[in-house]
């Protein structure tokens, strides 16, 4: 590869980044009215990314104060989360980091005892731009290996860390025999992931910073990352997003992380969402798996190895 500009490159170059991972067919059933199950309107898919102090670590930043606000994410906000979903009946899906598994090995199995998915989160929150395939394999081969040991079964499913693809990700997925991915933004509804025109059977669950607390809602100290709306304005966009997938007879699909959301002011962002929510008839709260389980069934056609 040369060190041209992008304005200078040919056109089997910006073609080739541009198709090496596409979206391909929609998996929507096309009767929205055979769509989900028991007939309801819209599927509901709630994720939690319990990273904890992974973030802090990955980038070397191990002073105590680092480590006790992701700790907090642990400790308090998750009790709080399962306590909520309890209430309002809410399957979930949980993607963990290897690091933070290890960190507390009671963690995984409880959500599991609760009824919830874990799902693979990486290694330490790395960042697979900046990795090799050997190493992003070897990371997440590792973390798949001490989430099924901790929850007794093997993920089907993965978010990669911040939601960063590498040019190797996907291979890393067929690899591994992972049934879905749930980091890409390509559609508002799940569809099969292409790779360089050839179909992979791999089913992905889109995700997008609109649905997601941390652009919202984070905080750096030392530098301008700034919370930069009242938690209560927030609820009024994730409600707009819901009402939009219900007409749709679609996916609303959210993500969120036990040390944002999880604050008493912020959770209460949860708790008015769930309430209206469950105001509605025709819904279907339910896991990342099992949504990925129940529409790969639509993906027809031939399917690529990953030899």
């Amino acid at each position: 590869m040369n060190n041209s500009q992008p304005w200078e490159w040919p056109e089997p170059q910006w073609r080739g980044h541009v198709n090496k991972i596409r979206a391909g067919q929609s998996l929507l059933h096309p009767d929205p009215a055979m769509r989900w199950t028991d007939g309801a309107n819209v599927a509901v898919l709630l994720s939690f990314d319990s990273d904890h102090e992974t973030p802090s670590l990955r980038d070397g930043e191990t002073s105590p104060g680092r480590m006790a606000q992701g700790e907090y994410g642990a400790r308090v906000a998750v009790p709080r989360i399962l306590e909520l979903l309890r209430r309002y009946e809410a399957p979930a899906s949980f993607y963990i980091p290897a690091v933070c598994a290890l960190l507390r090995p009671d963690e995984v199995p409880t959500y599991v005892d609760n009824g919830h998915e874990v799902g693979v989160h990486g290694w330490i929150h790395e960042r697979n731009t900046q990795l090799t395939y050997e190493q992003e394999l070897d990371l997440l081969g590792r973390a798949t290996e001490v989430l099924h040991k901790q929850s007794g079964a093997k993920p089907t499913g993965i978010r990669t860390p911040s939601w960063d693809f590498s040019d190797s990700t996907l291979n890393v997925i067929r690899e591994l025999g992972f049934v879905y991915d749930s980091s890409l933004m390509a559609d508002d509804e799940p569809y099969e992931l292409v790779q360089e025109g050839s179909q992979t059977g791999i089913v992905e669950i889109p995700v997008e910073w609109i649905r997601d607390d941390a652009p919202y809602l984070m905080m750096d100290r030392y530098s301008g990352l700034r919370p930069y709306m009242p938690p209560r304005q927030l609820t009024q966009i994730w409600k707009d997003e819901f009402d939009a997938a219900y007409a749709a007879n679609g996916v609303f699909q959210l993500t969120l992380h036990p040390h944002i959301i999880g604050h008493r002011s912020r959770l209460i962002v949860l708790e008015e969402l769930m309430e209206y929510i469950r105001s509605h008839d025709g819904v279907w709260i339910t896991t990342h798996e099992n949504l990925a389980a129940h529409v790969a069934s639509r993906i027809t056609g031939p399917r690529t190895s990953n030899s």
